[in-house]
């Protein structure tokens, strides 16, 4: 059995003029919680599509669940997606939407009518079971949506924009829900919201101009193993710190003290020695946070490529 969920390498993709792939490779562990970041236009929506087979490509290879591209009879409930705009049929209840798509992963009436209240509940929408689609509100339509991505006992789920529309309280209950997948199951999520994504995933991939810029752990990514970012209550000079922090390459950006740990570190350790010094340099400490921000981390990669 292939380690990875999902492996594309050099994929192409065409639309008239418009190159929507340009050479994408990357590639998705098994059991990882990834998150796609990009701006309009990166080509996440047709990565998903060349995945799931609803879009061909021009060129490169797509292996899903180690079996080579999407195929309807292998891949049959093994692989689900929740698309970027998701139309449910208006006229039937959430209950009825769910069975009919868990029948056609092969369940029978009852096992179908089982699972659909398992995900109801799961995205809490089980007051509103018998409630036809035109009926719910643009989040609980979403939610519905993502119900469906999660019927059955998928391999590998792709979910494009899964928030979008939700209230901040549905937000974090969303997280909760695709947190409960990591280790059951392979999910790869597109969003731009970085902090959701930070807060649920343990991978991530930088997307832009329709290739992969940057993949890895978000641990990896934000540096966390690495790097030490501190929050001054006003900033300082660095002379004021530099003895302190001698040999640790600090950075101090108005009032932001960064400084690196040498491999191997226990950065409990680390800041036990050297926060009192800091403190007693005249350092007012107000938050310790190793790494930085997913969002900084996506920010910086793009300021780099934009220096080139």
């Amino acid at each position: 059995m292939s380690r990875f969920a999902l492996r594309l390498k050099g994929v192409e993709k065409r639309y008239g003029k418009t190159r929507a792939l340009d050479g994408l490779t990357l590639d998705v562990p098994r059991g990882a919680l990834m998150g796609l970041v990009g701006p309009n236009g990166a080509g996440k929506t047709t990565t998903f599509g060349v995945v799931s087979g609803a879009v061909r490509p021009d060129a490169g290879h797509v292996d899903v669940l180690g079996e080579g591209p999407f195929d309807p009879a292998r891949h049959a409930g093994r692989m689900t997606v929740l698309p970027q705009d998701c139309a449910l049929n208006p006229s039937s209840s959430a209950r009825q939407i769910l069975a009919f798509q868990a029948r056609l992963q092969g369940l029978t009436a009852k096992a179908a009518a089982r699972e659909a209240d398992r995900v109801l509940e799961l995205v809490r929408l089980s007051d509103r079971a018998g409630s036809r689609v035109s009926q719910l509100s643009h989040g609980m339509k979403r939610r519905l949506a993502v119900a469906q991505a999660l019927l059955g006992d998928p391999e590998l789920v792709l979910l494009d924009e899964p928030t979008g529309g939700l209230d901040p309280h549905l937000v974090v209950a969303m997280r909760e829900i695709l947190s409960a997948q990591r280790g059951q199951r392979t999910v790869v999520v597109s969003s731009h919201i970085l902090a959701d994504l930070e807060a649920t995933c343990d991978h991530v991939a930088f997307m832009e101009d329709g290739r992969c810029q940057k993949s890895g752990p978000v641990e990896e990514v934000t540096r966390r193993g690495a790097l030490v970012r501190i929050q001054l209550a006003e900033p300082m000079r660095l002379e004021q710190l530099a003895a302190i922090l001698d040999g640790r390459d600090p950075e101090l950006e108005g009032d932001v003290l960064r400084y690196h740990l040498s491999p191997g570190e226990d950065p409990a350790e680390v800041q036990r020695a050297l926060l009192p010094a800091l403190i007693e340099a005249g350092a007012g400490v107000l938050e310790v946070r190793l790494g930085e921000s997913l969002e900084a981390a996506y920010m910086s990669s793009r300021s780099r490529r934009d220096d080139r």
